[in-house]
């Protein structure tokens, strides 16, 4: 046999399995890996520094862009903290939506996680399949705030606007006679409103999730690539500081939504799923049933938005800018308008930290205000940061192959981890 001797390997930066700018540097032995050293930074885009310099309410748009496949909730964590220090409590039907679009971002993010992570292992087929209900719920996204990703919907003291009540349709060929059958498709449950829309994907979308277990949960080549890969006992994943599905799949059952009840989460009925191992293959496991608990929770938000009209923002034009038809007519509501926009608002001196139930774990943003307009100091705790610091030790004594497959089961997201 021929004598291997150990050598240093860059896995990334830009390598097609690394999931962002990941740079990792492998000490190996032949292909077992004996060191992992995760270089990370190489995006690093000053978020907190930049919402230092601006006012709370110009931030938002910043939150988007950290995890960038959670847009809104990164938001919600921003603008609870903004809320904390301002001592306000958004509307009930601004809470309910907010729970709503909170989990209809959850359902985006581990598509795009379960597309991905499928496609790092060699399955190819699962990409496609979670692409097609993406699709759909990036609609809501665009139907709520204009766009399909960065959306700076929730504002401090509420939502942006209420629900639509048309959802766009996809155009129909220039002569209506011949449309056919295909946008006939793209346009089924397109007939009302968002609402109605949403509670039409809620219906169809469990079958959904059993066609993308068909593919996977008993799938041989799947187990054999998850089953007792980067196993992490409870104890060792408190320690690591995991959250969100990583501590939930070592079998540790701690969801904010349910520990430390925010927005409208108190008022819901739905189950946290743990692993029982604390290996890829559980964390997959309970990836796949928050899809259908977050189903569940979105059918419960629809029929009590359907029940319950009213305003979805706080009444106050310090806060919240007046109505267009005001602002042509009365000079007063100009004058708040444009302070809100160019000014913002003061914030009472303090400090507050605000945590939401990420899709990858507790997402938390921690502000310090001096009394100004700006905050004084922005920290954002993202989940990703202390998944990746564990990186060495969940590949160690692994191969190579196997390093792709755990990096696929953290859903890492390098807007949020440099930052």
């Amino acid at each position: 046999m021929a004598e291997f001797q150990s050598y240093t390997m860059n896995f990334g930066p830009q390598h097609p399995a690394a999931h962002g700018v990941l740079r990792l540097v492998l000490e190996m032995d032949g292909e077992v890996v004996m060191r992992a050293d995760p270089h990370i930074g190489l995006l690093h885009r000053a978020t907190e520094k930049l919402a230092e310099s601006k006012p709370y309410n110009q931030s938002i748009g910043y939150m988007d862009r950290l995890d960038y496949v959670s847009m809104m909730a990164n938001e919600h964590g921003y603008v609870l903290a903004i809320e904390k220090l301002l001592g306000i409590e958004p509307p009930p039907r601004a809470l309910y939506i907010r729970v709503m679009f909170d989990e209809i971002t959850r359902i985006l993010n581990h598509l795009l996680w379960l597309g991905c992570h499928g496609l790092d292992v060699g399955a190819m087929t699962i990409f496609l399949y979670c692409f097609r209900e993406r699709e759909n719920l990036m609609d809501c996204y665009e139907a709520v705030s204009g766009t399909r990703m960065h959306a700076t919907y929730y504002r401090p003291g509420g939502v942006y606007r209420d629900l639509p009540e048309r959802m766009p349709r996809h155009l129909a060929q220039p002569d209506a006679n011949r449309v056919s059958g295909r946008d006939k498709a793209m346009d089924e449950g397109r007939d009302g409103s968002l609402l109605d829309f949403i509670e039409h994907f809620t219906r169809r979308f469990p079958g959904h999730v059993d066609e993308y277990e068909t593919l996977l949960t008993e799938n041989r080549i799947w187990k054999q690539r998850t089953v007792g890969i980067s196993v992490v006992s409870p104890e060792r994943a408190l320690n690591l500081g995991f959250t969100g599905p990583m501590l939930r799949g070592s079998g540790v059952e701690w969801d904010l939504r349910k520990k430390q009840p925010y927005a409208a989460y108190a008022d819901v009925d739905f189950d946290i799923p743990v692993g029982v191992n604390g290996d890829c293959y559980d964390r997959y496991l309970v990836r796949v049933e928050e899809l259908r608990q977050s189903n569940r929770i979105i059918r419960q938000c629809v029929d009590w938005l359907r029940a319950n009209p009213g305003p979805v923002m706080v009444d106050d034009y310090k806060l919240a800018p007046p109505k267009r038809e005001e602002m042509k007519e009365k000079m007063e509501s100009l004058i708040h308008h444009f302070k809100l926009f160019t000014e913002g608002y003061c914030v009472p001196e303090g400090e507050a930290y605000a945590a939401v139930e990420h899709p990858k774990g507790e997402f938390g943003v921690y502000l310090v205000s001096d009394g100004a307009n700006k905050p004084f100091r922005v920290k954002i705790r993202a989940p990703g940061f202390a998944h990746m610091a564990a990186m060495d030790e969940m590949v160690r004594g692994h191969m190579l192959a196997d390093v792709v497959a755990t990096i696929g089961t953290m859903d890492v997201v390098f807007g949020e981890i440099d930052r």
